[in-house]
């Protein structure tokens, strides 16, 4: 599962990802943490994006993503180190990362085009 960050799902949702990306993409599942779609929201309250929550084709494209929850958990291991790189695509980095704070569970794909600290 790749778990997308705002940029790339803005991205793939309007058709602008290279074909190496497309092909990244295709292979998997997507999911977003719920703070994408606030910031989506916001993105398109300040003007920055033109897109609109309710519309039919953003609405299906969503109801495909799983969206992971903002828990307290979650919250406080925010303010933890953060994990190294692990690989990385020719555009998009990509990197491996524990998407349960406590560790038991999951671990995820990020995609990303911005370099991961």
């Amino acid at each position: 599962m790749l778990n997308l960050d705002t940029h790339v799902l803005l991205q793939a949702v309007g058709g602008r990802l290279s074909a190496s990306e497309t092909r990244l993409l295709r292979n998997d599942r997507w999911s977003i943490s719920a703070i994408v779609l606030w910031e989506v929201a916001k993105l398109a309250q300040l003007g920055r994006i033109e897109l609109d929550l309710d519309d039919a084709e953003v609405v299906r494209t969503l109801a495909r993503v799983h969206l992971w929850p903002i828990t307290r958990e979650i919250a406080r291991a925010s303010n933890q180190p953060r994990p190294q790189r692990t690989a990385r695509h020719p555009r998009s980095h990509v990197a491996t990362v524990a998407a349960d704070p406590a560790r038991l569970v999951k671990r995820l794909t990020i995609a990303t085009r911005s370099p991961l600290a």
